[in-house]
């Protein structure tokens, strides 16, 4: 009977215990509302924001935030207008900072801001046509001083090469370990930097001997699909619509854009290439690069490349387009696909 006191005793006051312990959220005093919400915006848009304050308590300030980014602050908790000019595409969080009586609240809300352009449709000509090894499952592409490197993908077979392009000879060759599934690459600082799929791996190969001198791994991004550069960051994509800015000195996630149009995310970014302050990225599975404003993420083009992959030799490992490299020539690109036989140098022209 002692023993059962005891238990009922015990549980009766944790139970006590853990009612004083829970403490209220901030949405039980405060909450955000933007006046006359849509289902998505464009960075024309504006709207008017303001908090809601449930239990009429003394607000010191206000400020708001998209993401991290803080974007207005105010005295009170009265109507304030907030311009989505300027601001980065996709899902953001608006936040409403308040301190009230010495404490700080966070109340939050999601909004879809889409790019405010419709894309220009572009389609291409063939220039000229280069033999390209056709066991090569490209990943990745870029010239470097009239000189094209590439990098090939599948476990057991992935590889960086440098190539004479206009023969489809390979000049070197290094592969990698039979685990490594290599992805796309870049140049710079007289290094080059190649992914690995799912590894969370990437490698630093010196520009002239092509000799492995390091690695890094990835933050926050999914996978590894995509590399190009500006010359001063690096821009990799991971599958998804992101595109994420490294620092060029220590390769960690600065930032990242998510792609979209004027009606909906671009999913699936692959290969990537650096073309006069735009980013072209290929479409996973799709045979269309999309123009990228790195700023924010807006689609401003699209190449289409429908009837590119009928000039190569169709056979059972032939698969998609992936391969885009940019050598300097305005409106000229060099693509090819995972396991073509051909390079090509093609001339980019509106529809």
């Amino acid at each position: 009977m002692k023993i059962f006191k005891i238990l009922a005793f015990t549980t009766i006051a944790f139970f006590y215990l853990s009612c004083e312990e829970k403490t209220e959220s901030n949405q039980d005093f405060f909450d955000v509302t933007i006046k006359n919400s849509k289902k998505t915006y464009t960075t024309n848009d504006s709207f008017t924001v303001s908090v809601i304050n449930k239990k009429n308590k003394a607000i010191d300030s206000v400020s708001y935030y998209l993401n991290n980014e803080r974007i207005s602050s105010s005295s009170s908790i009265s109507e304030t207008n907030i311009s989505l000019a300027n601001q980065k595409l996709g899902v953001r969080t608006l936040h409403a900072k308040l301190y009230s009586e010495g404490n700080e609240y966070d109340v939050s809300t999601k909004l879809t801001i889409l790019s405010s352009i419709t894309p220009k449709l572009y389609t291409y000509k063939i220039i000229e046509e280069y033999p390209h090894d056709i066991d090569a499952y490209t990943q990745g592409l870029e010239f470097n001083k009239g000189v094209l490197y590439e990098s090939t993908g599948f476990n057991g077979k992935s590889s960086l090469r440098k190539t004479n392009y206009t023969t489809g000879e390979v000049l070197e060759h290094v592969k990698l370990e039979d685990f490594y599934f290599a992805e796309g690459l870049t140049i710079i600082n007289n290094k080059i930097y190649q992914l690995t799929w799912r590894e969370k791996l990437g490698f630093i190969y010196n520009l002239e001997t092509l000799e492995k001198t390091g690695s890094f791994v990835y933050g926050k991004s999914k996978e590894g699909w995509g590399l190009c550069n500006d010359g001063s960051k690096i821009y990799k994509s991971d599958g998804t619509q992101k595109i994420w800015e490294l620092n060029a000195n220590n390769l960690s996630e600065v930032d990242y854009i998510e792609i979209y149009t004027n009606t909906s995310k671009i999913k699936s970014v692959n290969e990537l290439e650096w073309v006069e302050g735009k980013i072209y990225a290929n479409i996973y599975q799709k045979d269309a690069v999309a123009i990228v404003n790195p700023a924010n993420g807006a689609v401003e083009g699209v190449i289409d490349f429908t009837s590119l992959k009928s000039h190569v030799t169709q056979h059972k490992a032939l698969d998609v387009l992936n391969g885009i490299a940019y050598k300097g020539e305005p409106n000229i690109l060099y693509i090819t696909g995972k396991n073509w036989d051909k390079l090509f140098k093609v001339e980019i022209f509106e529809k």
